[in-house]
């Protein structure tokens, strides 16, 4: 069969949206698609035996070397909210503040917050059929929700764009109000500090970290970002903001969401080094400022991070050692640069 004709024929075959509700945009490969999903699925499979015995005793999640190498190799679907939950401490808390949730939607109202929240409902996930106005549940509300419950758990955070994406992620997961503003409360409240408040000082550092790591394991594309004036955030904020959504293929988001819930924040510098160190030739041919940016566009689509599970493999080996305590010298430090520059 000639290459159009295999590619019609895959079109034919792959569905057009997927199992979370997006629709596939027109110049989807599904060949390539195809290609790496039957034999993911045999690797699915084998895992989701493997994550029936380990769960089988009920109870909650253990942390532990064993439980830390099933999520690197990822978190059935069935399994995820689950392990997410327990992981991540949100079912310790939730289990602590039983009816809390409702309490916060029962609770005051604060109209330019929640006319916030709305303006942005729309704004979210439009190619995703179960957001939709004419959905049926329509997941639109159950997002405005857990928004308007935790800016009001989180008055120092209030509500941030960029969480929408982060929310809707979870309820797709999770299928669960409650549970998606507890496992929101972990990641703003405690994985990732100060990402979303009104100086996301947080966030600022973590792309300096960045910027640093950069320059000792890929000098040749810091000196191409430091020969153009080019600031990190200016080509990686997307990637610290949404955690890889609307960046990434959906599937490769949550296999990074199921070691950024059990290991925290350095899996965020692991994908942004790999993605990088893959593509370094790619990146070195930039020229200008705009040809920079179009190269960090183009180095989160392809076949690399469509493959998940080739792709998580590598974010464990390409970028090296990363220790915590590495990392948090490097976070003071850039903490106290950009406190100093006010």
């Amino acid at each position: 069969m000639e290459p159009a004709g295999r590619a019609q024929a895959a079109r034919e075959r792959v569905p057009r949206i997927d199992p979370y509700g997006f629709e596939r945009p027109e110049d989807f490969d599904d060949a390539a698609y195809e290609a790496f999903f039957s034999t993911y699925l045999g690797t699915l499979s084998r895992r989701a035996v493997k994550w029936s015995r380990l769960l089988r005793r009920g109870g909650s999640v253990q942390r532990g070397g064993t439980l830390k190498r099933y999520i690197r190799k990822g978190i059935p679907l069935e399994h995820r909210a689950r392990v997410w939950m327990g992981v991540s401490g949100a079912q310790a808390q939730m289990d602590r503040n039983p009816g809390y949730y409702q309490s916060l939607l029962q609770g005051e109202r604060n109209s330019s917050l929640e006319e916030a929240i709305r303006t942005d409902m729309n704004r979210t996930f439009p190619d995703n059929v179960r957001f939709r106005k004419g959905a049926e549940p329509c997941l639109q509300r159950t997002l405005y929700n857990v928004l308007l419950a935790y800016a009001h758990h989180n008055r120092g955070v209030g509500y941030c764009q960029g969480m929408n994406f982060i929310a809707g992620y979870l309820i797709l997961v999770t299928k669960s109000e409650e549970e998606s503003f507890w496992l929101l409360d972990a990641l703003v409240g405690r994985i990732l500090p100060d990402y979303y408040g009104p100086s996301m000082l947080g966030l600022k550092t973590d792309q300096e970290v960045l910027g640093e790591l950069v320059r000792t394991k890929l000098p040749a594309v810091a000196a191409l970002m430091d020969g153009h004036g080019v600031l990190w955030t200016l080509v990686v904020s997307r990637w610290f903001i949404c955690l890889f959504v609307d960046v990434l293929p959906v599937e490769t988001v949550l296999r990074i969401w199921d070691c950024l819930f059990n290991e925290g924040s350095k899996i965020i510098f692991r994908v942004a080094l790999t993605l990088i160190k893959q593509h370094q030739a790619l990146i070195l041919e930039a020229t200008s400022i705009p040809d920079i940016c179009e190269k960090f566009k183009e180095i989160t689509g392809g076949g690399f991070v469509t493959e998940c599970h080739t792709f998580m493999q590598k974010i464990f080996s390409e970028p090296g050692s990363l220790s915590r305590g590495s990392i948090a010298r490097l976070r003071e430090r850039c903490r106290a640069r950009l406190l100093a520059q006010g």
